[in-house]
């Protein structure tokens, strides 16, 4: 029984997303009962499907430029050319991470002006850091004497690097990323600040309205998501392991 509850209950999340997110009429009556005596509960200015695809264009693209940056620069700095540069990468990567996107966000705003662009520099900054330390960590972590037995049957740095530490450390590797993309989801929110679009619009719309049913259709709608990309990337993981180990 116990078992039944937790399959069902990501597939029940997952439906309550769709309905709240694409039939307005239940989302309107969900809000008007928890913030009652409000003026307005539904964003009528764009519709919350359009500002979903949105945020997910912002996610997928910043997230997919960090993670390709991240391990390609994690390899670079393992390897014996780049080992000079390890600690330099690192911490170049760190203090990224301390900078705030809004910060980001106005330095790149008169570089690069409004809309998209600058959200995605923010969000690629943002969230390079655990994709490069996860890839380092993982490559560092993996056994002396099995690259050595691999050189041993005649296998070239390439071959090395791409069938023995790569895959001995895509699980590792694969965690950098899904955190990355679940940090990404919260932060791109900020996107609105910009005019990127994204869930960040009805949130700050809210904000400055006044209007909590707004800000909570903003808080709720990307906090679903990131469940939601997180639970799909742990299942893919689960799946693609338990089959390589079958």
């Amino acid at each position: 029984m116990k078992r039944v509850v937790l399959a069902l209950l990501p597939v029940a999340l997952l439906a309550s997303f769709g309905v709240f997110v694409w039939n307005e009429p239940i989302r309107g009556t969900i809000l008007q009962i928890m913030f009652p005596g409000r003026l307005s509960y539904i964003y009528e200015r764009v519709s919350l499907a359009r500002l979903v695809y949105e945020h997910v264009a912002l996610v997928a693209i910043s997230g997919s430029l960090a993670a390709i940056a991240g391990v390609t620069l994690g390899v670079f700095v393992t390897r014996p050319i780049g080992r000079d540069f390890h600690p330099i990468v690192q911490d170049i990567s760190s203090v990224a991470q301390t900078f705030p996107p809004v910060a980001v966000l106005a330095l790149a705003v008169p570089a690069i002006g409004f809309g998209f662009a600058p959200s995605i520099a923010a969000l690629f900054i943002y969230s390079i850091l655990p994709v490069i330390n996860n890839t380092i960590s993982g490559l560092d972590s993996i056994d002396a004497g099995v690259v050595e037995a691999s050189r041993g049957v005649g296998m070239t740095r390439r071959q090395i690097l791409f069938l023995t530490e790569l895959p001995l450390a895509a699980r590792v590797i694969a965690a950098g990323i899904r955190t990355s993309l679940v940090i990404n989801v919260g932060t791109a929110t900020i996107g609105a600040v910009v005019g990127a679009g994204g869930l960040g619009t009805v949130i700050v719309s809210g904000l400055v309205r006044d209007n909590a049913a707004y800000v909570f259709t903003g808080a709720i709608t990307a906090a679903f998501f990131a469940f939601g990309l997180d639970y799909v990337i742990g299942r893919v993981e689960r799946r693609f392991y338990d089959a390589r180990s079958n």
